[in-house]
């Protein structure tokens, strides 16, 4: 009992003053730490939304957007399947939530579905040969006219994969922000939940979230104006849009008559950062394409020299400039009438990716930092009188050995503060109550050793062989109280969110913490103890 291995006292020593070192800069202003040196520890506790305020939103995803989608990608595969096999056709179009086609000649139908049935694949890695593990269902009405109408299981799929997408677009366009610590996950069926600590101000994140990024190349329709457009009749594949950034004396925005084909897609983009045009001095977002983006890129423009081409981004004109010469290194620029902020923020959500469907703002809230600040300031006193009783507490109860797990209680505190700076945990206010639950496990393992010892001092044993044995017979007990509690704490992390596993993070940190200092630092105390003064007897 009195040999207590050198290597033991060096990670008790080395893990106490990491510990001290760690949680220290959460005692120091921020304007202190920043002109300490860089070797020296200086990450402070990130503090949730319910402490230091911040930007609660919660996002709908538009699924109604991805069957729309996925409706017109399949009229698309229809018609060149048709025109492909010269299959003779008529009004080819959605009706509320199906796709419906004539064929002309009757002969042809069996052609028809045959083609139909080759497009008409399994649902993502689903291969099924009933209709539910197909994208769309097939019928057909008066003999001529074919009904397609997305499956439901396609829809489901359609609609998951959409919400998992929007999350990690999500994702990125915040911390692209900077954010410190943001929760975003997934609500429901169609639903993210988004909370930013320390964001105060959500319009920013509002614009960057709402925007659907989705970024394509069009040429401009010059055969006729879009004013004499409206009037007469659409010109086929062309429609009118709107601009983002011109407007008239009025205040409305400037159209524009743009052909529906795509030269080439946002999705090719590999980079877009804000810049500035070194002729105009004004704010622009240069992009770059990727090969496959910049051959398509070099291709559309040299085909079109002289002809305008428009920027569209989320059915929007951003710019329509005219195409001077080829474009063959595969990156251009983006002007309009942008502020800086405004092109960081479109190139924020070009580099992060365009969401599959717009996002909905359901719920907003935003939480003041005075009310977080109570929360604190209330989570301290609540800390500091559970503290204060646990001391008294021991202390009464066995002296001198009481006041050894005092001390292990209070590096136990600091250990777990320099732990959840080294780990850049969150603290939440279930955070602050899972601390304020430790302290008072954090003993048990004390008590458990120092009645044993009590046990083994009635039965007659020399001082020594019974806190040996005390220390010895209550270590499994201690183990297994520990472990179950972690377990428990470590089902709450996995399968919890936001709150709960702010709980979890401190309740399993201090269960680890709170058995290193009862079965190390509070041992390696009493050792020393027991080596100086050599007791005859113990007042337990």
């Amino acid at each position: 009992m009195l040999y207590f291995a050198p290597w033991k006292v060096t990670v008790v020593v080395v893990t106490c003053v990491a510990g001290l070192l760690f949680a220290m800069p959460n005692f120091l202003s921020r304007d202190f730490l920043s002109g300490m040196p860089g070797w020296i520890p200086n990450r402070q506790i990130n503090l949730g939304l319910d402490l230091q305020g911040g930007s609660h939103l919660l996002l709908e995803v538009e699924t109604k957007a991805i069957v729309e989608e996925r409706l017109e990608d399949l009229e698309a595969r229809v018609r060149t399947s048709f025109r492909g096999k010269r299959i003779g056709y008529r009004g080819l179009g959605s009706i509320g939530s199906v796709l419906t086609v004539t064929i002309r000649d009757p002969s042809q139908m069996d052609l028809a579905l045959d083609e139909l049935a080759k497009i008409n694949a399994p649902i993502g890695s689903q291969i099924m040969s009933t209709g539910g593990g197909r994208e769309f269902e097939i019928s057909v009405a008066d003999g001529q006219t074919i009904i397609m109408g997305l499956t439901d299981s396609a829809i489901e799929h359609g609609q998951r994969s959409a919400v998992e997408q929007s999350i990690e677009i999500v994702r990125r366009r915040v911390d692209e922000v900077g954010t410190t610590e943001p929760t975003i996950q997934r609500q429901g069926v169609d639903r993210i939940l988004v909370q930013l600590p320390g964001e105060h101000n959500p319009d920013r994140i509002k614009r960057l979230l709402g925007k659907t990024a989705k970024l394509v190349f069009r040429l401009l329709d010059e055969s006729m104006s879009p004013i004499e457009a409206e009037r007469a009749r659409m010109p086929q594949g062309s429609e009118i849009l709107p601009s983002d950034m011109e407007f008239d004396a009025s205040g409305a925005a400037t159209t524009y008559l743009v052909k529906k084909r795509v030269l080439v897609g946002g999705d090719s983009l590999v980079n877009a950062q804000p810049s500035t045009d070194q002729q105009t001095g004004r704010p622009v977002v240069t992009f770059r394409f990727d090969g496959v983006g910049a051959k398509r890129f070099a291709d559309a423009t040299k085909d079109n020299v002289g002809r305008r081409f428009a920027i569209v981004l989320d059915e929007k004109v951003v710019s329509a400039p005219v195409i001077r010469e080829p474009i063959l290194g595969g990156s251009g620029q983006i002007s309009g009438s942008f502020t800086w902020q405004e092109a960081t923020d479109l190139a924020i959500v070009l580099r992060a990716g365009a969401l599959p469907a717009p996002l909905t703002i359901l719920e907003e809230r935003t939480v003041g930092p005075d009310l977080g600040a109570d929360s604190v300031a209330q989570g301290k006193v609540a800390a500091v009188i559970g503290l204060v009783l646990v001391l008294v507490f021991m202390f009464a109860s066995y002296g001198l050995f009481g006041l050894v797990a005092n001390v292990a209680l209070l590096s136990n505190l600091l250990i777990i503060g320099g732990a959840l700076s080294l780990l850049q945990a969150t603290l939440t206010l279930p955070g602050i109550a899972g601390i304020v639950l430790t302290i008072g496990m954090a003993v048990d393992a004390n008590v458990l050793v120092f009645e044993r010892i009590k046990e083994e001092v009635k039965s007659g044993k020399t001082v020594f062989s019974a806190v040996e044995t005390g220390y010895k017979r209550a270590l499994t007990t201690i183990i297994d109280a520990n472990v179950t509690t972690f377990i428990a704490a470590l089902i709450l992390w996995v399968l919890g969110s936001g709150p709960v596993k702010g709980f979890a993070v401190t309740l399993g940190i201090g269960i680890a913490t709170s058995m290193f200092t009862a079965l190390m630092l509070s041992r390696l105390l009493v050792v020393i103890w027991l080596r100086r003064r050599r007791p005859t007897h113990l007042s337990l």
